[in-house]
């Protein structure tokens, strides 16, 4: 399976690191949680339905799923023989205004 990271996913992750790197001042923090997120990320080649369906959580049609690694949400399709990671967004944050603007 392939495994493709949106040009937006991948600002999700600089602006992750860039966050907890600078402004908490903890760049050690900032690359174990990316490191892990990456990890939480690359399963999806093996195991591509492995995420929850979002339209089981909220109240929308879609055939996004999610991971959840360290309170981040990870949001992909899985389309034909790839899996296509679209964002990757903070849990505590409004994820669907997020997601589908």
């Amino acid at each position: 399976m392939k495994l493709l990271l949106s040009p937006l996913a991948a600002d999700d992750l600089h602006s992750i690191h860039s966050y907890i790197s600078e402004e908490l001042d903890n760049p050690s923090a900032a690359g174990r949680l990316i490191k892990d997120i990456v990890k939480a990320y690359k399963q999806l080649k093996d195991t591509p339905l492995i995420g929850s369906l979002l339209d089981a959580k909220i109240n929308i049609k879609t055939d996004f799923r999610y991971l959840v690694c360290r309170g981040y949400m990870i949001f992909y399709k899985v389309d034909g023989n790839a899996v296509y990671i679209y964002r990757i967004i903070n849990g505590r944050r409004d994820y669907c205004r997020i997601l589908f603007r």
